[in-house]
């Protein structure tokens, strides 16, 4: 496969209708003068004034939906669907990234990227085949002059790329994946030997090897594929070629993490489940859980 003809193509996204504007807007910011960069939950970039604010919210505004974050630039807050500090808190307990290379795939805006620079990795890459969402990468990153790379390639491109990695995070991916055994057996391949792949994805409970198929959509999403119990989830590691599987934790998604914001303009968690019952979704099927494992190659 060749990667550099794949992204000559997708630079080309950016010339498409509904990004184009924003592409103007975010080349057109002037550069404010950074003061601090604080990468903890609420990623903040303090600025030395706020001269340039309304042109910094009306690119942010251009951006929505932000479902990542949230960010604070100056005195602009962009309050992101998902606090995404939850899952990264979560996480960080279980990885040690320095000098180590690593890839997020399904990266979004880079919000978990951010907060890894604090371990000093040796690289770190992000794979998102989304131009909105390289865009607010972008965004974030001309305040952050950060050494990140950010391909707009999906999880099917990884095992292809320059180099291997030692860590992958692929987080909330796997159940929009058609074949989810193929897909991780792409993440395998990508990674060095002994390396470690962190994975989070919908779940079911039960001790049986099964898993559920929604007929049509799970929880409003169209691309929900199959939905696991972690025995199943754990087979699929197994015949994807990992060796040991750790369960990290179970968490159920809740309105604490996500909830509408004025960044998305559209429906969220709340919108998704049972009026009558929020332990189901609209559709009648359990509301969403995830789990969250590491496996070693």
């Amino acid at each position: 496969m060749n990667l550099d003809n794949l992204r000559q193509e997708r630079q080309k996204w950016l010339s498409w209708k509904n990004i184009t504007p924003i592409k103007i807007a975010l080349d057109s910011l002037s550069q404010d003068d950074v003061v601090d960069i604080v990468l903890s939950d609420n990623i903040e970039i303090v600025v030395k004034d706020n001269q340039n604010i309304e042109a910094i919210t009306e690119c942010a505004k251009l951006m929505k939906p932000w479902r990542k974050g949230p960010f604070k630039i100056g005195s602009l807050h962009i309050d992101s669907e998902w606090k995404s500090f939850i899952k990264y808190n979560l996480l960080e307990p279980y990885f040690d990234l320095k000098g180590k290379i690593v890839a997020d795939v399904g990266c979004n805006n880079g919000y978990y990227m951010f907060r890894m620079l604090n371990h000093k990795p040796k690289k770190i890459v992000g794979f998102d085949p989304s131009a909105l969402n390289y865009l607010q990468f972008n965004f974030i990153d001309r305040f952050i002059k950060s050494d990140i790379t950010y391909e707009m390639l999906g999880i099917e491109h990884i095992e292809f790329y320059e180099y291997k990695f030692d860590t992958i995070f692929c987080l909330g991916v796997l159940y929009h994946r058609s074949d989810p055994v193929g897909s991780l057996k792409s993440l395998y391949k990508s990674l060095n030997s002994g390396g470690e792949l962190i994975l989070d994805t919908f779940m079911i409970d039960g001790k049986d090897d099964i898993c559920l198929t929604p007929k049509a959509r799970y929880s409003k999403i169209p691309n929900i594929y199959f939905i696991p119990t972690i025995s199943a989830l754990e087979n699929w590691c197994f015949r994807a070629g990992f060796k040991s599987i750790e369960v990290l934790e179970i968490k159920k998604t809740d309105l604490t993490e996500q909830r509408k914001t004025d960044w998305i303009d559209s429906q969220s968690l709340n919108d998704f489940l049972n009026p009558a019952d929020p332990n189901l979704t609209v559709e009648g099927y359990p509301a969403p859980k995830r789990v969250y494992i590491k496996a070693i190659k």
